[in-house]
Formats: C-alpha cells, sequence, structure tokens
C-alpha cells in the first residue's frame, strides 16, 4: 500500500470566518490552507490569526493536511503571524510573495530564533515577475535545510495583476511560465500546486483547468470554494483504464523473459523502462486515494 501524500485539493479557508474553520472538518478535500493573508481584511487579521491557531490546536481535522499562510514579515502582522503559527504547529506554513531565495533564507532565521519544531514545513508563495525569473534560485533553496521548503504554489492572480496577462481559458499567456516553475520544482523534489479557479459559479470551468494542471504535472489545484473539490479530486487521479495499462507494464517487465530487456511492446505499444515508474506512481497515486476512500 502506498503511503503517498495526496494533494489534489488543496482548499483556502478565510481565517476571519469562524464557520468556515468549523466546515472544513467536513469537506473531502486533502489539504487545507487557513488563510491569514489575501482572504482577511485589514481590520480582521488580527481575529483570524487568533482564531485560525484556536482551530489548529483543537484540531478535528483529520488526516487533512493543514497549512496556515501568514502575512509576509515586513507587513504589520507577519511577525506576530509567524509567531502564533509556530505555536499551533501545522504541518506546514505558506509564505506569500516569495521572489528571492533571499526571503526563505530570512524565514529560516526566524524559525531558528523562535525554536519552530522541525515537523512543520515551509510552502512558498509564486505571485511575482521576479520570483518567475528567479525560480531555479529559489527552488536550489531545498538544498539548504534550514529553509524547510517543500513545495510551490502558484499565485496566478498576483501574477495577472503585475503582469498585465490575461486570465483567458487555457492560460496560454502563462504557460511558459507555469512550466519553468514546475521544472525548478521537480528538479529539486519539490511538490508544486496551481493557482485558484476564480468563477465559483462555473464548476465545468474549473474542471477544465484542473485537467490542464494534472496534464501538465502539477501535485493538485488550490482552490476557493468546496464546489471545487470534487472537480480537482477527480482530475488529479489517475483513470480506471490508466491504472489498467500500469499493472499491465509493472507485470510484463516483471517477467523472466523481459528481465533484460530496455523496451517491449504491449497492447500494440512500445514501452521503455523509463514507463515503470510512470506506471508505478500512477499505482500508487490509486493506492492512494483507495486507502483515503475518496
Amino acid at each position: 500500500m502506498s503511503d503517498l501524500r495526496l494533494r489534489r485539493s488543496v482548499l483556502y479557508m478565510p481565517g476571519s470566518n469562524q464557520r468556515a474553520l468549523e466546515k472544513a472538518r467536513t469537506l473531502a478535500a486533502d489539504s487545507l490552507i487557513l488563510d491569514l493573508e489575501d482572504a482577511v481584511a485589514p481590520d480582521a487579521k488580527e481575529l483570524a490569526r487568533e482564531q485560525v491557531c484556536a482551530a489548529v490546536k483543537e484540531g478535528g481535522y483529520g488526516k487533512r493536511e493543514i497549512v496556515i499562510r501568514v502575512n509576509a514579515p515586513q507587513t504589520p502582522w507577519g511577525e506576530s503571524d509567524l509567531k502564533a503559527a509556530i505555536q499551533a504547529r501545522p504541518d506546514a506554513i505558506l509564505m506569500p510573495k516569495v521572489s528571492s531565495p533571499a526571503v526563505l533564507e530570512s524565514i529560516a532565521n526566524h524559525l531558528e530564533a523562535l525554536e519552530a519544531p522541525d515537523s512543520i514545513a515551509v510552502w512558498a508563495m509564486i505571485e511575482t515577475p521576479a520570483a518567475i525569473l528567479n525560480i531555479q534560485d529559489i527552488a536550489k533553496a531545498r538544498r539548504d535545510r534550514r529553509t524547510r521548503l517543500t513545495g510551490f504554489v502558484l499565485g496566478t492572480n498576483d501574477l495577472a495583476k503585475d503582469t498585465w496577462a490575461q486570465l483567458v481559458p487555457g492560460r496560454v499567456p502563462m504557460l511558459p511560465w507555469m512550466m519553468f516553475t514546475l521544472a525548478a520544482a521537480r528538479a529539486e523534489g519539490l511538490i508544486i500546486l496551481d493557482g485558484v479557479w476564480n468563477d465559483i459559479g462555473d464548476v465545468d470551468g474549473c474542471r477544465a483547468e484542473c485537467q490542464q494542471a494534472r496534464d501538465l504535472g502539477f501535485d493538485g489545484k488550490t482552490l476557493i470554494h468546496p464546489n471545487q473539490i470534487e472537480p480537482a479530486n477527480t482530475c488529479f487521479a489517475p483513470t480506471e483504464e490508466e491504472v489498467r495499462r500500469a499493472r499491465i507494464v509493472i507485470e510484463a517487465f516483471d517477467k523472466p523473459e523481459n528481465l533484460k530487456r530496455g523496451a517491449i511492446k504491449i497492447e500494440g505499444r512500445m514501452y521503455e523502462r523509463q514507463h515503470i515508474g510512470m506506471a508505478r506512481r500512477a499505482v500508487n497515486w490509486s493506492e492512494a486515494i483507495a486507502a483515503k476512500g475518496q
């Protein structure tokens, strides 16, 4: 049985909304980002911090991965957010506006000074033109264990705002940035999550964008409404046919007569040994979903 951690659906929940924090305990999202930043008005920042940290300490979220998105350190709320988040002990802290490795180095110093538990990881929001231009160096920051960097989250709305690129169906203006960021993440073993779909009334549009992100290679998609969970969970899962074919590929290469062969023909298609890893990933993904029961 696979111990793969699923991150198909990663739902933002506004920290200022107590009912949303409670409802999140019942939703089928793989991960939750309890938000102190963009989803919270300035006059509600302190209330959000208090409610989010209390909710994380209380627990009741089951196996869902819990992430707290704090405000940037240079804001009036950043330092207090980080300190409170560390005391709450989420699975990860999501840092906004990470535009260079220096930001992660600074956060590492803060985490050390605050004696943050080793169990808390750091995710980085990639949401500025500077971040795209520096993405390889940002990804390489993972090599310094002090940074605790484990993943990237694309902030497509902020990227659109700062570049004037249009958020159009198919996201052609953003595809080069998305793939460059994905390549940097994969080169350093980081998870990578797609940005949000803004039209909460258009579930079919969300489904199409989830499928696109899955085809591009993303681990999952960040979401802003519970009705987006099902499209994400469905799209970021191997189909029955993909799993069937994956098992056949693995079994075929395991046969004694194929152990030393570099390529074999299966059901009319040629498969090389590199396809074994891809096949095992599909099987592991399917087993992780089955184990979760969703």
